[in-house]
């Protein structure tokens, strides 16, 4: 529903404008993978396979389920592969609810309420820290 549900909080950016930002952004250095699910398990199911593949990190906005998914969590802990939480919106601005995650204290790092470019500020991270790694 990005880019269609409270564009005074999201703006006008669809999901698929990110992604295809992203792609054109990194194609020669990163190589992204893109999902999407509005189910918990779908999501919980994705990250275990995760584990199975060579992934260096993810990036994940969890939306709402950041904020009551415990099965998130261990998912994202059970795979051991470092990840940044991001948000459109600045949580700590909104409802006092959107103030708790259950993510951000095993993440690497959080980045929120710069619009859609968390998702490229948090990729360049870990281009960033992957290569430094590799020197």
């Amino acid at each position: 529903m990005l880019g269609k549900r409270e564009k005074s909080i999201y703006g006008n950016t669809t999901l698929e404008d990110i992604n295809s930002g992203l792609k054109s952004a990194y194609k020669e250095s990163a190589e992204l993978e893109f999902f999407q699910s509005n189910f918990e398990g779908q999501i919980i199911e994705h990250i275990h396979g995760l584990g199975a593949k060579h992934i260096q990190g993810i990036v994940i906005n969890a939306a709402a389920l950041t904020h009551t998914s415990i099965g998130i969590r261990d998912a994202l802990l059970s795979v051991a592969i470092p990840f940044i939480e991001v948000h459109i919106s600045n949580v700590y601005k909104r409802e006092e609810f959107r103030k708790i995650s259950y993510l951000s204290d095993c993440a690497v790092g959080v980045i929120g309420g710069l619009g859609p470019k968390v998702y490229n500020y948090a990729v360049e991270y870990f281009i960033d820290s992957i290569s430094a790694s590799n020197r």
